[in-house]
């Protein structure tokens, strides 16, 4: 039995014309299932439906398991070359001392040139919820900083009693060089 995201092959598909294609890619034209399924047995290869929702469905004679095997193959180098991204949380007070605020930029710095997302958060306390400038007066603060390393993905806002921001990393010149080669 096919699955639902793969195509119908041989005696699974029900219609009874279809639209043949060669397995040298030329067209035969509209022919009964029948014969298309003799002239794919015939080869020694599938009949495999390509476009089902055509009219008359599209049906290609392949080798289907080398071509599921060539399909997994892609499959399998487009998710090597995908670079996942993963999201760094820096949580600061708005009241940061002015050493930790320096320590806590190194990582946020690093975190985007290794070219993972930063969420920066402030955290307000009690009173300090009256004095969200100070928290946004930090926030601004870090993304002047990490100019040129990160751009502002979101910008500061309200969540309970954290102000979040979302910085994400720019592509560096030596980056951008070395995917063109």
């Amino acid at each position: 039995m096919a699955k639902a995201n793969e195509p119908r092959v041989n005696e699974e598909i029900k219609v009874s014309e279809v639209l043949l294609i060669d397995a040298d890619g030329t067209k035969v034209g509209v022919v009964p299932i029948e014969q298309a399924l003799q002239i794919a047995e015939s080869r020694g290869l599938d009949l495999v439906e390509v476009a089902p929702h055509a009219n008359p469905p599209v049906c290609r004679v392949m080798d289907y398991g080398k071509y599921k095997y060539q399909q997994q193959k892609r499959d399998k180098e487009a998710r090597k070359k995908q670079k996942t991204q993963t999201i760094k949380e820096i949580k600061m007070r708005p009241k940061i001392d002015e050493h930790d605020y320096n320590f806590k930029v190194k990582a946020i710095q690093k975190f985007l040139r290794d070219g993972h997302r930063v969420k920066v958060s402030v955290f307000f306390r009690g009173r300090e919820m009256s004095f969200l400038d100070k928290g946004r007066e930090v926030l601004e603060r870090v993304a002047r900083d990490c100019d040129g390393l990160g751009k502002v993905d979101s910008q500061p806002k309200m969540e309970g009693r954290y102000m979040r921001m979302m910085l994400v990393p720019v592509l560096q010149k030596s980056e951008s060089k070395s995917s063109k080669d």
